[in-house]
């Protein structure tokens, strides 16, 4: 995309939050709305999370389970990973910070803090790992006693930092390998970078940086599903070509693969901007194996295994952050995703509520099952965490 047009997306946006407030931009045409909490896209402002009388009011829980708030006051909490002594860890990339908080009384300790936008993190041979906005850094972790020791030490440098979609998450897979993903610099544009949309792969060191996987526009969430192995990766669809279109997608990736952005939305769909005169690229693209609505915008995955509570055993928790640009709200809770015996993926509310009426409470990003059975989510709109139980 050249600048010009940049400009003028730009000021689009600009425009329609001048004229609409946080409200739908109805001025313009509807592949141009505005409708979103715009106070925490533009300037990253959060509202008090519910407290526990609205929270049972407005949230709505799937059969079986009930919500309460785990911690409130965490400031913009994204990415969650339990450790194997039972402490769940936190980003807070606004603050630079990595936090731990124990189940026993949700005290929080900051572990890391002074880092560029910190956001994914996990675990991995006595190592707490955790990804930049422009590269890896590692401490020294000691699970038992959930801290750290000696220096953090950035092992990969150079990552592509900042630009439309600035979060990088780090996840280690079976294979012993670090995975990262890049999301785009831009909406829509032909990257200069190649590890810009990519999902890179590294040794525990940060040595032989290799290539995964491209043309993902935004894959902020990703993880293994234990019954067949595979590699699947949520990934946040274009904007600015209205309400329906496209949808946001879960894709099966695998090594090589080319899933598609910018020339192809959805199932090989030619882009409008980048299509033209692309064929053989989109048809060699792989089609997405699941369609989230357009606009949702999916970040994190985590597939539930033996511990999860029964009937979601098998199953994977995606978070919906929510849509900005669409003329109603769209997204704003989690679903559990089936997989049918005929490979065919079922979606279904696991918790909603966070937008009603056009009123938005919260804006789920991640989910982590905890050592008690329970499942943990974080919320970056109302800093808070949520603790979903088994009802019995």
């Amino acid at each position: 995309m050249g600048w010009t047009r940049r400009l003028r997306n730009l000021a689009i946006l600009l425009g329609c939050v001048a004229l609409a407030g946080v409200g739908a931009c109805h001025l313009l045409p509807e592949r141009f709305a505005v409708n979103g909490p715009m106070a925490q896209i533009l300037w990253g402002r959060q509202i008090a999370a519910p407290d526990d009388a609205e929270l049972g009011e407005l949230l709505r829980v799937a059969e079986g389970f009930t919500v309460e708030l785990f911690v409130r006051d965490l400031p913009s909490p994204r990415m969650l990973r339990f450790t194997e002594g039972g402490d769940l860890l936190a980003s807070l990339p606004w603050e630079g910070e990595v936090a731990l908080l124990r189940l026993g009384d949700g005290s929080r300790d900051t572990l890391l803090e002074g880092l560029r936008r910190p956001h994914g993190i996990d675990v991995h041979d006595g190592w707490l790992y955790v990804a930049e906005t422009d590269g890896v850094g590692r401490v020294r972790f000691d699970s038992d006693t959930g801290t750290v020791s000696g220096a953090y030490e950035r092992v990969v440098e150079g990552l592509p930092g900042g630009g439309n979609h600035w979060s990088r998450t780090l996840r280690f897979g079976p294979d012993g390998w670090m995975y990262v993903s890049v999301g785009s610099s831009c909406n829509v544009c032909e990257e200069a970078n190649p590890k810009r949309a990519a999902l890179l792969r590294y040794r525990p060191d940060g040595s032989g940086e290799e290539i995964y996987a491209t043309g993902l526009r935004n894959t902020v969430g990703f993880d293994w599903r234990p019954a067949d192995g595979a590699l699947y990766g949520t990934d946040n669809g274009r904007d600015l070509l209205g309400d329906g279109f496209p949808p946001c997608e879960l894709n099966r990736i695998e090594a090589g693969g080319f899933y598609g952005w910018p020339y192809a939305n959805g199932n090989r769909v030619p882009d409008p901007d980048y299509g033209a005169g692309q064929r053989r690229r989109i048809e060699s693209s792989a089609a997405p194996v699941f369609d989230f609505p357009p606009h949702n915008a999916p970040l994190g995955i985590t597939f539930l295994g033996d511990g999860a509570p029964a009937g979601l055993r098998g199953a994977a928790l995606v978070a919906l952050h929510g849509s900005w640009n669409r003329s109603r709200k769209d997204g704003y809770k989690v679903v559990s995703l089936h997989w049918r015996t005929d490979g065919t993926i079922e979606s279904r509310d696991f918790l909603a509520g966070f937008e009603r009426d056009e009123r938005v409470i919260g804006r789920p990003v991640d989910a982590a099952l905890g050592p008690d059975g329970a499942i943990y989510i974080s919320d970056d709109y109302a800093s808070a965490i949520y603790r979903v139980r088994p009802s019995s």
